[in-house]
């Protein structure tokens, strides 16, 4: 196990408590104006994405009290955070652009990092589209600076995690793309399309 203080393990949960909240304000802003279909699978891909980072978050906190090593706590991170990403993002920007076609197609599991990023793209893009329709520009840069701190996460997660800086870097950037995710929907109040 990497090294986990207690405070890093509960700090940890900053970005699962703020995509929770931005998906929410996604969710209640949109239930009412777009294809149920598809608001559905954004919710399916949220509530994946929330559950692999609260879980992950979970497997810190329990061992930083030193109460056990659940390893499968952190490995189930990656590839729920990569489904639960392409299914939010697909959801979303399918939603938002009501499509005449009402098919979602499986993706094979084995391109984690392509779904991630497309998924989160997607996701992003369909907040932009939102964004700009409303010429909300501060929410528009704040979306798209979650991104690239989201892809930057990507980069980071390649990177030596044994030191508690590394730790710290990643937490960092993740707490401050959320934010602006957050932010950003809230910015956006009730999605006029």
């Amino acid at each position: 196990m990497k090294q986990s203080s207690l405070l890093m393990a509960l700090v940890d949960y900053i970005p699962v408590l703020l995509f929770f909240l931005a998906a929410k304000l996604i969710y209640n802003n949109l239930k009412n104006k777009v294809n149920k279909t598809f608001l559905y699978v954004f919710v399916l891909g949220a509530l994946m994405v929330n559950t692999a980072g609260f879980l992950k978050a979970s497997y810190k906190l329990l061992y930083s009290l030193n109460i056990g090593d659940f390893i499968w706590m952190s490995k189930q991170m990656f590839p729920n955070h990569s489904i639960g990403f392409l299914l939010a993002g697909l959801g979303l920007i399918l939603a938002v652009l009501k499509p005449t076609n009402n098919k979602v197609y499986a993706i094979p599991i084995v391109a984690f990092v392509s779904m991630m990023i497309i998924g989160l793209g997607a996701m992003d893009a369909g907040l932009c589209y939102i964004a700009s329709k409303q010429k909300n520009r501060k929410a528009l840069v704040m979306f798209i600076v979650s991104f690239f701190l989201s892809m930057m996460m990507g980069y980071l997660s390649s990177r030596d995690f044994t030191q508690a800086s590394m730790n710290w870097v990643a937490e960092i950037v993740n707490i401050c793309g959320q934010v602006l995710l957050y932010l950003g929907c809230k910015s956006l109040g009730n999605f006029e399309m």
